[in-house]
């Protein structure tokens, strides 16, 4: 008889994590090994139990997603990641994709698509449905934000000004403002707000986080 694919589930809303425990645990060839909460459980739970596939949520307390999933395959070349999750943006996918995930879907995606992106990443292969790809290969062809664009840009969603900006960064007004200049020439954005709505939308800034 085949060994059941062993499964560790990601998520930190517990509803979440049991919904898709209990889908993956109808499957007669899956079994749940472990389920996680935070970044830190997933890279402890994995070495404890050490999974076929793991299946995670981006956004979690602890260590950013990208973070969890590129320290996983570094342990582990061949580790089997599959993100699940609300994010739609391409670049939540594209940094999840390039720090090693075989697999991305998003939570609205029907059970089957989810159970055969298991069995399909198990076997070696990726999960990536075509609008998702498509985002990911126009997201390459663009100048991503650098780690401070992308503060500035957070600090701006919370409603900073230029000037409390630079305060809150330890920099000079001046010196906000060319990052602000600099991301709204990367995101494409007519305005604060515009650029804004397109970190949003992207993925590049979650405000829950």
């Amino acid at each position: 008889m085949t060994e059941p694919i062993r499964v560790l589930v990601a998520d930190d809303h517990m509803v979440v994590r049991m919904g898709l425990a209990t889908i993956i645990g109808h499957e007669t060839d899956m079994t749940v090994v472990a389920e996680a909460a935070n970044g830190q459980e997933i890279l402890q739970l994995t070495r404890e139990h050490k999974p076929d596939v793991i299946v995670m949520d981006l956004r979690m307390p602890g260590l950013p997603g990208d973070q969890v999933i590129a320290a996983l395959c570094a342990e582990d070349p061949k580790a089997r990641i599959i993100v699940v999750t609300i994010h739609k943006g391409d670049e939540a996918a594209f940094q999840a994709l390039r720090a090693g995930a075989r697999g991305y879907l998003l939570k609205d995606a029907p059970t089957d698509d989810i159970v055969a992106g298991i069995r399909t990443v198990f076997a070696g292969g990726r999960c990536i449905p075509p609008a998702i790809a498509d985002q990911v290969a126009q997201r390459i062809g663009r100048t991503g934000l650098s780690p401070r664009e992308t503060e500035v840009l957070k600090l701006i969603a919370e409603g900073l000004s230029n000037k409390e900006v630079a305060r809150e960064l330890g920099v000079t007004e001046a010196t906000a403002e060319k990052h602000m200049t600099s991301l709204l020439t990367k995101l494409g954005a007519k305005d604060r707000t515009h650029a804004v709505r397109l970190g949003l939308e992207r993925g590049i800034i979650d405000l829950e986080t």
